[in-house]
């Protein structure tokens, strides 16, 4: 479950956020994850409340906001909505596809006391 190494990743930029700009309480965090990214949503949050047990961000709340994917077509150039990462251009039927956009995931936000 890679989720849990990423929700450590989440704590440390709280903690490092937490340094530079001295608060003391975490109240909620807001996540962008890609519809490509390989990250699931429910199991992203169970990692969060995991991992931040005892810590500054303990209680907070976790929205996350889900990204749709996309790219271009390498055949025809067409730019595409894209649900999984290997699937076939809607105009061509190639399967030559690169992604654009949606295969991320970033803090957004991060309220604090």
């Amino acid at each position: 479950m890679h989720e849990m190494s990423l929700a450590e990743s989440v704590l440390q930029i709280i903690q490092d956020s937490s340094a530079a700009e001295n608060f003391q309480r975490v109240r909620g965090v807001t996540l962008e994850i890609g519809k490509l990214s390989a990250v699931e949503p429910e199991a992203m949050r169970f990692c969060f409340d995991a991992v931040t047990r005892g810590s500054i961000a303990e209680g907070a709340t976790l929205e996350i906001i889900e990204t749709a994917g996309a790219g271009i077509c390498l055949a025809c150039s067409a730019s595409v909505e894209m649900q999984e990462k290997y699937g076939l251009c809607p105009h061509c039927g190639s399967a030559h596809l690169k992604v654009t956009a949606g295969d991320q995931m970033r803090v957004k936000d991060i309220a604090v006391e």
